[in-house]
């Protein structure tokens, strides 16, 4: 429980005086209610009308008192108002603790949401590295209310036990002897629950377990449809998708079960207890008139909040694993933070006047690891120059272009602009001045005008139409039916590859930056829009630093530099030319597969 724990003293920091004054708000409306069925019965004993002995119980006494020398009825007419009054106030009262309640418990939801999304984003690289993408979604959208609805759970169980000892308080001044059976009862009914708590929580981790399945393998499916439906892999993955939902039904039943079994047990125990409870009251207690209706009136009370710590208890034991992943999440993001909300303030983009350089960096994905995903790698990438790395499967490449980018840091050595060593204290500011290109252009589902304007918000019309013309992208967005306000679907779904990677190259240019990072962006496009998209590069040259990581060879022939690497090492350095002249050498040996492969 020491994940609840921590997340009460959350909303506690979050909430300040306010929750307290809810937690006070609860315990009275509960109050309310009692004191109005409390006194009904012996008010209405007071009138005459029904023979309810009143002298053994001084406060009834003194109300008895107040009503001497009124008409039956007419006492009786302002008993039940008063009721009715007070049950009326409890009504109003519980409405708007309920909305006050509810601010708090959205508000929290909020700033949880909030609070892990920004230290989700300010997370390293290396992290999302570790982590599947269809659980963060789960923690943020399903186990985040479940959070937030087990802290307000645990809120009631609090206001709950607070009123159970006040009533406790009460039945003791009424009846010592009865009172000690119903606690006894109560607290060994209580302890043998514990397998039902022990359960429940064993249900929930396997309910989260299914949950974060069910969203990760629906996920992958779903970003996959295109080849799902083209290689006609329906029935497989329907294979694990019936059994899957066929165990989370049975989960789902067996939580019902488990639920539904323990407020039986208690039902039971309470109607014998009831029974017990009357016969010993009367029999051995000799207990008569409205002290024996106010005890029973106080157990019919007392007794259901006992079986609802109960209830509480199960439906907490559930929501555990839910409040010990996320709060896993928050630590792990913690751990790999590296931005804060001071980095944001006041973020100048880096201009590069010389270059970036790696010297004798080595790098691994862990520690733990042997192999080393680059090694004893020197390199300079010059200031508005076209580099180019390219190499086999597997090289290095792209774990090279993390480290340009600060997305990755070295285990050794270090990486330099203009000579200075890259740190978290300029790590914004350079990315600041990175546009970077993926082989699978990313477009969210909005406008193209959105798409755009996402990395440059006040970018006026004439600057998304020059963007859109430096990119070659103006002629298909102006034959759009909506032009730059044409929805492009999921992931930009509704444009062809070679679109999409044009409309992206639009968008990093607007951005001016001082370093172009294009990772094998035209690799999947025919050669019309390769040419394209080559053609928009060259005219680039010369006013920004550009690194391409390129597969097809043929398409770096006018790079300032050609970057060969293999097995995690850089092995050639020169000019297009210059290296294709050297025979024995890995460029040659690519470029000669590649020729053979299009001739």
């Amino acid at each position: 429980m020491k994940h609840l724990l921590y997340f009460t003293k959350r909303i506690h920091n979050y909430s300040g005086k306010i929750l307290y004054i809810n937690l006070i708000c609860m315990i009275f409306i509960s109050l309310l209610e009692s004191v109005g069925i409390f006194l009904l019965i012996p008010l209405v004993g007071l009138t005459g009308i029904l023979d309810v002995t009143t002298k053994e119980i001084p406060f009834i006494s003194w109300i008895n008192e107040l009503f001497q020398g009124i008409p039956e009825t007419l006492s009786l007419i302002i008993i039940l108002g008063i009721y009715v009054l007070l049950m009326m106030g409890q009504s109003i009262f519980k409405r708007n603790q309920s909305v006050l309640g509810a601010k708090i418990q959205q508000g929290f939801i909020r700033h949880l949401r909030e609070e892990t999304y920004r230290g989700l984003l300010q997370s390293n690289w290396g992290f999302y590295l570790k982590k599947r993408k269809s659980d963060i979604i789960n923690l943020m959208t399903k186990e985040i209310f479940n959070v937030s609805a087990g802290v307000q759970l645990f809120l009631k169980f609090l206001s709950s036990f607070i009123f159970i000892l006040f009533q406790i308080g009460v039945a003791f001044y009424l009846s010592v002897n009865m009172t000690s059976i119903i606690l006894l009862f109560g607290m060994i009914l209580i302890f043998f629950s514990r397998k039902f708590v022990k359960r429940s929580m064993f249900y929930g981790k396997e309910s989260f377990l299914l949950s974060q399945s069910y969203l990760g393998g629906i996920t992958d499916h779903f970003n996959g449809i295109k080849d799902i439906k083209s290689n006609s892999l329906e029935e497989s993955h329907l294979n694990w998708f019936l059994p899957l939902i066929k165990e989370m039904e049975h989960n789902s039943v067996k939580i019902t079960k488990l639920n539904s079994t323990s407020q039986m047990v208690f039902k039971v125990a309470s109607s014998l207890l009831i029974a017990f409870f009357v016969f010993l009251s009367i029999q051995t207690f000799k207990a008569e008139g409205a002290q024996l209706m106010l005890i029973l009136v106080i157990f019919s009370r007392l007794w259901p909040m006992i079986t609802g710590i109960q209830a509480y208890l199960e439906q907490l034991g559930a929501i555990v694993p839910s409040f010990k992943a996320l709060l896993d999440l928050q630590n792990e993001s913690l751990e790999a933070r590296e931005l804060f909300n001071r980095d944001y303030q006041d973020v100048t983009p880096i201009e590069i006047k010389h270059g970036l350089s790696c010297r004798d960096v080595s790098f691994r994905y862990h520690p733990n690891e042997n192999t080393y995903a680059l090694q004893n790698i020197n390199i300079d990438i010059p200031s508005n120059k076209m580099t180019a790395i390219v190499g086999r499967s597997g090289a290095g490449k792209s774990t090279l272009i993390d480290l340009f980018m600060g997305l990755n840091q070295p285990e050794q050595g270090e990486v330099t602009i203009d000579d200075v060593p890259l740190t978290k204290d300029h790590l914004l500011s350079l990315r600041k001045s990175i546009s970077y290109i993926p082989q699978d252009p990313f477009l969210f589902n909005a406008t193209i005008r959105d798409n755009l304007m996402i990395i440059e918000p006040n970018a006026s019309e004439e600057y998304l139409w020059d963007a859109l013309e430096f990119a070659a992208a103006a002629d298909f967005v102006r034959k759009l039916p909506l032009g730059l306000d044409t929805l492009i679907g999921d992931r930009g779904i509704r444009l062809s590859g070679g679109e999409r990677q044009r409309l992206v190259l639009a968008r990093a240019i607007l951005r001016k930056p001082s370093i172009l990072v294009l990772d094998e962006a035209t690799s999947a496009l025919d050669t019309e829009n390769e040419a394209k998209i080559q053609a928009a590069i060259e005219r680039l040259k010369g006013t920004m630093t550009i690194i391409v990581i390129a597969h097809r060879l043929s398409t770096i022939r006018n790079a300032d530099q050609v970057v060969v690497m293999d097995q995690g090492e850089i092995i050639q350095v020169g000019a297009y030319n210059q290296l294709a002249k050297e025979k024995r050498g890995m460029f040659s040996h690519l470029l000669g597969n590649q020729m053979e492969v299009s001739g």
